[in-house]
């Protein structure tokens, strides 16, 4: 049973025509027979209230329909809009449910408090009246909204998965997909994909659905600002309105990520090489970014290839991780600047590698054969003797590129070095972090060899996980000073982003459990 408070009874518009003074004649309420001053309705205060309800045909109950998807409230007639709990605008659409307004006028309206899940909202109104004879009565009341859960059209037509203008096909044809996987983290931490409608696996890639051309154009031009890319649009009519001359279309943008990632070998032409101050023909990927980073192992020379020039003359990796060979060092000789062999219109050189002579043993025939393998590599700074190292051997891959076919013996090297090898046991053990995915399917077993190889990146590269978000894995403890291993690389608490789960007490509202991105902007360039 509802609670109904009544303010009373003010006496005016035709009521204000008899005067306030002592000698104004006295008269009986012609109900109970109380002495009152004379008014239209010749009735006392009390027996207004008894017999006349200017809010009979006001509802008191009313239903407010809403969308646990999108968390939107159903405006009449057909509007959705959001609004917060007691705020302006859920009052107003509370009050535009209620039909029987415009017969009174509405002084005063305010949320009462409710529970938050309780799925009821009391909205206490205060409004005037005129009954007969001009009299205006003020009434205070309380509707009651009860919340029903309806999906939105919009909603409606995502959870159908059939309704979708524009399609973002992201792919990396390659072997290496680390660059891939870079591009996903980006994604989420820049939250480039919060109006997608959808987020589908597909092989090779992803597959994002959007309602909107912006959006999804929008998304595009994300895509290659960050990575090498190429994008190719089609379109496809749906549908034709001859008399209004509407056309409907659907989009579908592909956007094609260079084959290549970080660690990757590859062979450049001679035009190439010329224009990148003579380097070596045998490179590796240093990382990915908007360009493409190589360095030269041999003389620690490095170049930048923007994507526009790759795309104009494109080349693949020759080798991949999936092909390096474990290797010991035996001994290492660092080469001073001064020793360094100068090329003819040399590029610059990086100084945050520093280049050696080593002499190598394939770590599967170490204590067997006395064979040391010589090369050069761009390592010193990290390699000692006794180090394991990963690198590609070269003389007996199966390489099987046109570039690579038209080089003489002496500008291959026998062995090309990488990176710094360490037990991978130890390093999942001491792992106390994770990553977050935009589809739990986006990593399959084909691939998990190049995203364990992307995650030892992180470790290693205090740049690249700068760049993404990385989250505290709360099921694994912390290990000992004992357990700890000061050799393997491993990112410290500070760097770790908290895995912020809420969760809601009555999943009636439909405000289950959610994860927060605790996504950040920054202003560097991305690395890989």
């Amino acid at each position: 049973m509802e609670h109904v408070d009544y303010a009373g009874v003010s006496p005016l518009g035709a009521t204000s025509s008899i005067s306030g003074s002592a000698s104004t004649a006295m008269i009986l309420c012609c109900e109970c027979g109380v002495a009152i001053q004379p008014n239209p309705a010749n009735m006392c205060v009390t027996c207004l209230r008894n017999h006349v309800d200017i809010t009979e045909n006001i509802p008191k109950q009313a239903v407010l329909h809403f969308c646990r998807n999108c968390e939107r409230y159903l405006q009449p007639p057909n509007e959705w809009i959001q609004a917060s709990l007691e705020s302006r605008e859920l009052l107003a659409v509370c009050l535009k449910k209620l039909k029987g307004l415009k017969d009174v006028k509405l002084v005063d309206a305010g949320f009462i408090w409710t529970e938050q899940h309780s799925k009821r909202i009391k909205v206490k109104l205060t409004v005037h009246g005129e009954i007969s004879g001009g009299t205006v009565l003020q009434q205070v009341f309380i509707v009651e909204f009860t919340v029903q859960n309806q999906m939105c059209n919009d909603c409606h037509r995502t959870e159908a998965k059939d309704f979708w203008r524009c399609l973002v096909q992201v792919r990396q044809r390659a072997e290496n997909k680390k660059t891939f996987y870079y591009l996903e983290q980006l994604v989420l931490k820049y939250k480039a994909h919060e109006n997608t409608l959808g987020i589908k696996p597909e092989h090779g890639g992803l597959d994002f659905f959007y309602a909107s051309e912006n959006h999804a154009r929008r998304m595009v031009d994300f895509l290659q600002t960050m990575v090498p890319a190429k994008v190719t649009t089609s379109k496809r009519l749906i549908s034709h309105d001859i008399h209004s001359n509407n056309y409907n279309y659907k989009y579908n943008w592909s956007v094609e990520i260079a084959p290549v990632s970080k660690d990757s070998a590859v062979c450049l032409s001679k035009k190439l090489r010329q224009q990148l101050g003579n380097i070596s023909p045998i490179c590796l990927v240093n990382r990915v970014s908007s360009s493409i980073h190589l360095i030269d192992p041999l003389t620690a020379q490095i170049a930048e290839i923007q994507s526009q020039v790759y795309f104009r003359a494109p080349f693949e990796a020759i080798c991949n991780p999936k092909q390096l060979v474990e290797y010991v060092v035996m001994d290492i000789e660092l080469i001073h600047e001064k020793d360094r062999k100068s090329y003819p219109g040399q590029g610059s050189v990086s100084f945050k590698h520093a280049l050696c002579d080593i002499w190598l043993v394939r770590a599967s025939e170490l204590g067997i054969a006395e064979n040391n393998i010589h090369t050069r590599s761009h390592l010193g700074h990290l390699l000692k003797v006794g180090d394991s190292v990963l690198g590609y051997n070269t003389g007996e891959a199966n390489i099987n590129d046109p570039e690579f076919d038209k080089l003489p013996a002496d500008l291959i090297p026998d062995v090309v070095l990488v990176r710094k090898h360490y037990d991978r046991q130890t390093r999942l053990s001491q792992r106390l972090w994770k990553l977050k995915h935009l589809a739990d399917e986006a990593t399959d077993e084909r691939s998990k060899h190049d995203y364990h190889e992307f995650l030892d990146d992180i470790e290693e590269n205090a740049d690249i996980r700068g760049q993404i978000n990385v989250y505290r894995d709360t099921k694994k403890q912390l290990p000992t000073v004992a357990e700890s291993a000061a050799d393997v690389p491993q990112i410290t608490l500070e760097e770790m982003l908290e895995d912020l789960t809420l969760e809601c007490a009555d999943d009636e509202m439909g405000e289950g459990d959610g994860d927060g991105d605790g996504d950040g902007v920054g202003e560097a360039e991305p690395q890989l």
